[in-house]
């Protein structure tokens, strides 16, 4: 975890003698809306209740190759709003990107696919998701910024520590 602010230290920026392109190049060539879906399961009645609704949110992303040097990243955002009465609304968003990688070592292209390109994607699909919302009817959800950073770098910590625990201690 020392090394995150490390992470492209050991690029070699500069370009072999023979003119080819060995520079690392990293990027977000497009986004768009996947799938969205919007459910308002109880309307008419449930703009009559008068109990705040409670609001889960989670979130999800993955990634699958397109070609060896495109990735598509997919931030999954599902929201519910649930008041005693029943489920007001339900929001499904898959919001992706592209994402262009070349000359990047694996342990960046990975960080560039699960943490930057979510950063990058997260503001767009922030606002599909408060239209959404404000579109069935609803007071739009302002979702916070989630620090996508720091989560891959603890999820990272947390997959490296399960991994040692099944390693043997010492020289055993």
């Amino acid at each position: 975890m020392a090394d995150e602010g490390n992470v492209i230290s050991n690029l070699n920026l500069d370009p072999l003698p023979n003119g080819e392109d060995t520079a690392p190049v990293a990027g977000v060539i497009s986004q768009y809306v996947k799938d969205l879906s919007v459910e308002n399961p109880n309307s008419p009645d449930c703009y009559q209740w008068t109990d705040a609704p409670q609001v889960d949110i989670q979130f999800n992303i993955t990634a699958r190759p397109v070609n060896e040097e495109v990735q598509e990243v997919e931030l999954k955002i599902w929201l519910s709003a649930k008041a005693e009465a029943g489920t007001a609304y339900i929001v499904e968003l898959v919001y992706c990107g592209l994402a262009a990688m070349r000359n990047l070592p694996p342990e960046q292209s990975h960080a560039f696919i699960f943490a930057e390109v979510p950063r990058i994607l997260f503001p767009f699909a922030r606002r599909v998701v408060a239209d959404a919302v404000r579109d069935a009817g609803f007071p739009p959800i302002m979702l916070e910024p989630i620090d996508f950073n720091g989560l891959y770098f603890q999820q990272l910590a947390a997959q490296q520590a399960e991994a040692g625990e099944g390693a043997p201690a010492g020289n055993a």
